[in-house]
């Protein structure tokens, strides 16, 4: 059995657990380690094996109060918990002090969208190029039919339907879903199809390519956004979720069926989409204080 006195040599045994036994990622077997550190580090006074419910309690007060999320929180106590189910199992412990306890709810941040006028200010450009005619179509469809970032970069040709204005979606659980595609999406992406097989590597089938002719990545897609964000003078963080949470907003600005959103985003629960009607209100807040008589100030 290890020394209480060596938890040192205890961390390096479990995580060479979850390495070889458990055969987790290098990346979460460094959360782990890290996760595991932040309890080592809050615990010098008192040995592992006499770690109570309420000196965790304690620490998870103490982390919380120095700015660490619920869900950074949750994340640290599943660390912890499996911590010590590996040491009941390999060194004799017999107390989980962990169990049962619960993470502080993080509060919900509502998703950035830009305005219709900075959505507008950002599609503005010349495609003047191969790069730039497939960047416009990206950006346009992202924007006019509210896709993931991996959504977009898996479509082919195929699912494109120009006849009826679709797009086939493959979605999260292998769901499929079609939806409509705007006017400027859809010859944006006429465009982009014109051109597109004078990058085109034999055998890919990926609808939008990069500069060497395989599909586009998701990094390369990001990048190519905030670029372009920047080029046309917006200043905010603009990355692809914004142009998806941006559609879903104006959306139910203009016609209030969260139902149609909800399928257009391809969302399991509804909950999941009613967060965009916080957004929805605020927009009409905003518009109600600058507009109302009864919201101006009186001097």
């Amino acid at each position: 059995m290890a020394s209480d006195n060596k938890p040192a040599s205890i961390v390096d045994n479990y995580i060479f657990h979850l390495e070889k036994e458990r055969r987790l990622s290098p990346l979460t077997c460094t959360s782990y380690t890290r996760d595991i550190a932040v309890l080592l580090k809050l615990t010098t006074k008192t040995p592992l094996n006499q770690l109570r419910i309420h000196h965790i309690r304690r620490f998870i007060a103490q982390l919380h109060s120095k700015g660490l999320s619920g869900r950074s929180l949750a994340r640290m106590l599943s660390a912890w918990r499996g911590l010590y189910k590996y040491l009941a199992r390999d060194h004799g412990y017999t107390h989980n002090p962990c169990v049962g306890l619960r993470a502080p709810k993080s509060t919900k941040s509502l998703p950035h969208v830009l305005s219709p006028d900075e959505t507008a200010q950002l599609l503005k450009f010349k495609a003047h190029d191969l790069i730039t005619l497939r960047d416009k179509a990206m950006f346009e469809l992202f924007y006019s039919s509210g896709l993931r970032l991996t959504e977009l970069t898996s479509l082919t040709p195929k699912d494109l339907n120009f006849i009826e204005n679709t797009v086939r979606i493959h979605g999260k659980g292998n769901k499929t879903r079609i939806v409509p595609v705007g006017n400027q999406a859809t010859k944006a992406l006429k465009e982009w199809m014109k051109q597109r097989e004078t990058l085109l590597k034999p055998g890919e089938t990926a609808l939008f390519l990069s500069r060497n002719g395989k599909g586009i990545s998701s990094r390369s897609v990001s990048q190519r956004l905030k670029m372009r964000a920047l080029q046309q003078g917006i200043k905010l963080n603009v990355h692809p979720h914004v142009l998806r949470h941006s559609f879903a907003s104006h959306l139910l600005q203009s016609s209030a069926d969260l139902r149609a959103v909800q399928e257009m985003l391809g969302h399991t629960n509804i909950s999941t989409t009613q967060i965009y009607t916080h957004l929805d209100f605020q927009h009409l807040a905003k518009a109600y204080d600058a507009a109302h008589p009864r919201a101006k100030k009186r001097g």
